[in-house]
């Protein structure tokens, strides 16, 4: 079922909203007890993995000539399963709830998770889903037995 929010809002323009509330509550929120070198030990992690997801995801778009553009899903030229699109089928969605819970461990406040969380279920809702279905009548079986292969998230 189709709706006014599908693929209208672009997910980085929805991490950065999530992230800003995220950083606004925190200051309503009391921080936990982490030690220093923990919280952003597990911070330095979560960057790296966030990176280690989202700039090959960029790369094997560009190496492929299709879009990059989540509004513009009906650009897109080519199926893309190779790389880490092997691992996952959203690495790009997957790199930004990373950041997202980067923010959370830098900021040690365990409430802060209903932010990543919020982002994976709008994602998923507005986004993932509905690419699914452009890609599905795009690329047919082709795209069907990729997600039998493939998870949608990790």
């Amino acid at each position: 079922m189709a709706s006014a929010l599908d693929n209208r809002v672009p997910p980085p323009v929805i991490a950065v909203a999530t992230g800003a509330v995220m950083a606004g509550a925190a200051w309503l929120l009391s921080p936990s007890d982490v030690p220093s070198w923990l919280r952003y030990g597990a911070t330095g992690v979560l960057l790296l993995l966030s990176a280690l997801f989202g700039a090959p995801a960029f790369a094997v778009f560009a190496r492929a000539g299709t879009t990059i553009n989540p509004v513009r899903i009906e650009d897109a030229s080519a199926l893309v399963t190779g790389g880490i699109y092997r691992v996952t089928r959203n690495p790009m969605y997957v790199g930004l709830t990373g950041l997202l819970l980067a923010l959370v461990t830098g900021l040690a406040r365990p409430w802060l998770f209903v932010g990543p969380l919020f982002f994976i279920v709008f994602i998923t809702r507005f986004q993932i889903i509905p690419e699914e279905r452009a890609m599905q009548a795009k690329f047919g079986e082709a795209y069907t037995a990729y997600c039998h292969r493939v998870r949608r998230w990790l």
